[in-house]
């Protein structure tokens, strides 16, 4: 009755690259509640904290699932976009660094979502 053979799973890169963004996240946005005092560069990281956190959730429970190359290449677009749009927050706020790279990690995260989709649409 009950099946106890392991399934074969290949680890999956996206997951594991999600779950560490999530991780990140959380420790960003306790950074942000305590370790800040500008009320600018604080609401400039903690929404830092929450593009990374969603989008390292969405990566940690789609990474697996997707088979074909599209799929994977709008999870990857995903993860490039995260990366530079919190990148860019945190790297603005707490360092004073230019953020000109939020709107490319901005537009990056809405083209990977449209692929996301429009592979959804295609099975």
């Amino acid at each position: 009755m009950l099946n106890l053979e392991r399934r074969t799973r290949k680890p999956s890169l996206l997951a594991g690259l999600g779950g560490l963004l999530a991780a990140t996240a959380v420790g960003l946005s306790a950074y942000a509640s305590h370790g800040i005092a500008d009320p600018l560069a604080q609401s400039h990281v903690t929404t830092a904290a929450l593009y990374a956190f969603g989008h390292g959730v969405a990566l940690a429970v789609l990474g697996p699932t997707q088979q074909n190359t599209l799929g994977r290449l709008a999870l990857y677009v995903l993860l490039i976009g995260t990366l530079l749009f919190s990148g860019s927050l945190v790297a603005g706020a707490l360092w004073k660094l230019s953020t000109q790279l939020a709107p490319v990690g901005g537009t990056a995260l809405m083209v990977g979502w449209l692929a996301y989709g429009l592979n959804a649409l295609r099975r």
